[in-house]
């Protein structure tokens, strides 16, 4: 049976904390209920960020936390039937599926997988169980949760999620689909980990479909640590299509050795209030990021993206560029910093973001910066907020097109920069569909889905 506990405020987490330690503590690694020990003294000392924390600055986190949710404190006994449960077509697009239902990894055959070429994917909590030091050597090394309330509450509160392995030379050659779902009839609040660890020379791609499923709200708080070795290759892309009255705070840390890659899109269809924070360390010569995101908001909605990217290394790279349009009475807001630390010489860093308002109630904020502590570097920023251009509009208007259609054409041209930054084989087509789609204000859900999410 799944056991469920009321949880309300700060206080109220803080129970939960002791609740489930209680329940759970003998069944857990030692390593790991040390580290959540930690985390939870961290938590009881930040507690949930407030708008006068400089990171926190353009999100008010108070409305999603005052409200009254539930939460499950154990595994949900439950047998996904793929095809069933959740059909999701996506053209032309190989991948291998795997399920996290409410926080818990579900599994269709083993709850971790190890192949003949070493790569281990499945429950994180398993993984702690089977392969200790090496779950051991990257948990929470990345997500730093003695600074961050949201990142604490994960690291004490989260005991599931999706992990994976890629050994040394290892390249997993199909996508793996991670599809999130939360799914409940009352209000539901869940902590979710992930954890992604790949050697030299390894590589692998991973697309995140997040998904509510009905009108529970939902206050999702999920962290993913990114461990790239030298040489190693990595393609990250998240689509969040959540339901109004959700809350999704997704934390992503990327840690990034000599001549590594990673690319990350987080592509914002559909939420509540959503806040996407990606954090990067470049840490080894020759390191290259690419990190970009979407947003379509319209409504009451709320979309935040912010991020951190540090150069601890020279001849490091990176690009950032975030992309939206907002309309009706939307909040959006972009809070990024390029950080070159002393060392860091020959550092090539851009960082973009553009945004288009639709309506006079739609408000934007942004915020682009620059911390330069080397001489030798090429770094630029910079930030527009504005309308559709009338001259184009009035020139496609001229050859017959109607306004509307001239409208959609002009939006879907201003987001095609960053969706032509996907590059997991068909998975960039889907996209260009599904953002078509949520243009023209049509279901935001994904063809064939067999649930409405909204």
């Amino acid at each position: 049976m799944t056991s469920y506990e009321l949880i309300d405020t700060v206080q109220e987490l803080k129970k939960l904390y002791l609740i489930q330690k209680e329940e759970l503590g003998l069944r857990l690694p030692a390593a790991l209920t040390q580290i959540q020990q930690d985390a939870f003294n961290a938590f009881n000392q930040l507690g949930i960020p407030t708008t006068k924390a400089e990171n926190y600055r353009y999100t008010d986190l108070k409305p999603s936390f005052s409200k009254i949710y539930k939460t499950a404190l154990s595994s949900q006994e439950i047998q996904i039937e793929e095809d069933a449960l959740f059909n999701c077509d996506v053209p032309n697009l190989d991948t291998q599926v795997e399920f996290i239902l409410n926080g818990r990894y579900v599994a269709r055959q083993l709850d971790l997988t190890v192949l003949p070429s070493g790569v281990v994917y499945g429950s994180l909590l398993n993984a702690w169980s089977e392969f200790p030091e090496l779950v051991g050597k990257y948990f929470a090394k990345a997500a730093d949760y003695k600074d961050d309330g949201l990142v604490a509450l994960n690291t004490a509160l989260a005991l599931d999620g999706f992990f994976l392995f890629v050994p040394k030379n290892r390249q997993i050659k199909d996508t793996i689909q991670l599809i999130t779902m939360l799914d409940h009839t009352d209000n539901l609040a869940v902590n979710t980990r992930n954890l992604i660890i790949l050697e030299d020379n390894a590589s692998a791609h991973i697309l995140v479909c997040d998904h509510t499923f009905g009108e529970s709200h939902f206050l999702s708080n999920s962290i993913t640590e990114i461990f790239a070795g030298e040489n190693a290759s990595f393609h990250l892309t998240k689509m969040q299509n959540a339901n109004n009255h959700s809350t999704c705070l997704d934390g992503n840390f990327i840690y990034q050795q000599a001549n590594s890659q990673v690319i990350a899109n987080a592509i914002s269809l559909h939420g509540g209030l959503i806040r996407n924070h990606f954090h990067v360390k470049l840490d080894g010569e020759g390191a290259n990021n690419i990190t970009s995101g979407l947003y379509l908001t319209d409504r009451n909605q709320q979309i935040t993206n912010h991020t951190l990217i540090e150069h601890l290394k020279p001849h490091c790279m990176s690009s950032q560029l975030f992309k939206g349009v907002l309309d009706d009475e939307a909040i959006g807001a972009f809070n990024g910093k390029i950080h070159v630390h002393p060392d860091a010489q020959k550092t090539e860093a851009y960082q973009v973001n553009r945004t288009i308002l639709l309506s006079d109630t739609a408000k934007m904020n942004t915020k682009p910066m620059l911390e330069i502590y080397a001489d030798d570097v090429k770094c630029s920023h910079g930030a527009t907020i504005g309308q559709l251009d009338d001259e184009a509009l009035f020139y496609l208007q001229s050859r017959g097109i109607s306004k509307k259609e001239a409208r959609l054409m002009l939006m879907y041209a201003f987001m095609d920069e960053v969706v032509s930054t996907i590059q997991i084989p068909g998975l960039k087509e889907r996209v260009e569909e599904l953002v078509s789609k949520r243009l023209r204000g049509e279901l935001s859900r994904c063809n064939h889905c067999d649930f409405k999410c909204h």
